[in-house]
């Protein structure tokens, strides 16, 4: 029988493992034994929420077991396949799923998610033949947050620039033959309201062979509102305001003018519809309609006016945000919010059932939060295994599971696997110079390990 998607190895063979630095990945911990001397733990995920939860427990108790299953043929989940190959220091996008743009034209060949887009150009295997068309001058990048930032500067860095990274070939071989000039960012709201942050902003704006398009009448009036904002915050706005309407020095002024490539912010704008070619066969265009804002601090949103602005490109990506999957019909979940219910990671009516990351609060938060958010799922389950509030009796914990594998012909892929498929890629990447060059098929993955 062919392999499935649960892959297990107990953690005694992570642990030799660096945790990885990540802002978010959607995780549960379930308790498979609640016998306090050997407490018999279960993480689902092996992203950084799931290893963080996992520290704090073998921390805390010096008697936990605890085993990590993972759906990959390999571990750390989208640490490794959602970054950009150029910030390696950087992991991000920790939930499944993205939000859907639900207007008309969505569906046409040219109009991906950025999140698939970004799995493309990591490789990550679902999304190895997305094979986006870029032979087109203008893309456009629907949502303002350090996603939209990553995926921008993908499309415009010079290729030789991330020969050295750890990018798919098939990726680095599309992106040299790219005819992308222009990418415009748009945001429903206006700069105030940017997710980005400071320092994917500044690359943006430094990047080689590219120049920045802000329109200084979308910044009027924002020297005053900002002298009270937070700090970060303000520093944002100041680098946005100088660049959109101080004239730059000579050097720099050379260099934009030289440049052969650009990339925009638009604001006040919100997607309406994506507007195909005369036969309909692919995208030519999105239409805008623009808004303006109404409330104040946390609660403003965007209106539309009525009017409509139309914007050619063949190239559209969705980056409006993330959103978690539910996991079995066994645990509960809210559609409309993307979590987990839960108190505090406890998760609401499943005694023993606990949740972390993503699905715990939402796609919200760097690897800090993450970090923290996990190390508190972790307390409360140690909490709760304390206080005796957990299905009091023995379980068979791993070895039920490795049981149930064997049963359905499921060969699981383990740790030392792992090294052996983590050789084969960091070889593969020696000859030209890369991290690694990694393994895309997973059926190929399987031949390598003799399954």
């Amino acid at each position: 029988m062919a392999p499935r998607c649960w892959r297990w190895r107990p953690w005694s063979s992570w642990t030799r493992t660096r945790l990885p630095p990540s802002r978010s990945i959607q995780n549960f911990g379930q308790h498979f034994s609640t016998q306090e001397q050997t407490p018999q733990i279960c993480v689902v995920g092996s992203g950084p929420a799931g290893f963080y939860t996992a520290q704090h427990l073998l921390k805390h108790h010096s008697r936990a077991h605890v085993d990590i299953y993972e759906k990959q043929l390999v571990p750390f989940g989208l640490v490794r396949f959602g970054v950009a190959p150029d910030h390696p220091e950087v992991k991000s996008y920790g939930a499944e799923d993205h939000q859907a743009l639900d207007i008309p034209g969505e569906e046409l060949p040219g109009v991906f998610s950025a999140r698939a887009f970004v799995g493309w150009y990591n490789g990550l295997p679902e999304n190895r033949e997305l094979a986006p068309d870029l032979s087109c001058d203008t893309a456009v990048i629907l949502g303002q947050g350090n996603v939209a930032l990553d995926v921008a500067r993908i499309l415009l860095t010079p290729p030789d620039h991330l020969e050295k990274t750890d990018i798919t070939e098939a990726a680095l071989g599309a992106l040299r033959q790219s005819r992308v000039k222009t990418v415009w960012i748009v945001g429903r709201r206006g700069p105030l309201q940017v997710a980005f942050t400071i320092k994917e902003l500044r690359e943006m704006i430094q990047l080689p062979g590219t120049r920045p398009m802000l329109d200084p009448a979308d910044f009027l009036g924002l020297q005053d509102r900002i002298k009270e904002a937070a700090r970060p915050r303000k520093r944002l706005m100041e680098l946005l305001l100088r660049t959109a309407t101080e004239k730059p020095g000579v050097e720099e002024a050379a260099r934009r003018a030289s440049a052969s490539r650009a990339w925009g912010l638009r604001f006040f704008r919100s997607p309406q519809q994506v507007l195909p070619s005369p036969d309909g066969r692919r995208v030519a265009g999105i239409r805008l309609a623009v808004t303006r804002l109404e409330g104040i601090g946390e609660a403003t949103r965007a209106v539309p006016t009525g009017d409509v602005e139309d914007l050619p490109c063949g190239l559209v990506l969705s980056s409006i945000g993330y959103k978690s999957r539910p996991i079995d019909p066994s645990v509960p979940f809210d559609p409309k919010l993307g979590v987990v219910p839960n108190m505090e990671g406890r998760v609401v009516d499943v005694p023993g059932l606990y949740c972390s990351g993503w699905v715990k609060r939402g796609p919200t938060g760097v690897i800090t939060t993450t970090m923290t958010d996990s190390f508190l799922t972790g307390q409360i389950l140690l909490q709760d295994l304390k206080a005796g509030h957990l299905p009091s009796g023995p379980r068979p914990g791993s070895a039920f599971i490795k049981a149930l594998l064997d049963s359905r012909g499921v060969w699981p892929v383990s740790f030392s696997d792992w090294e052996k498929l983590d050789a084969e890629e960091v070889s593969r990447g020696q000859a030209s110079g890369k991290p690694r060059e990694k393994l895309l098929d997973p059926q190929e993955m399987l031949r390598l390990l003799g399954h």
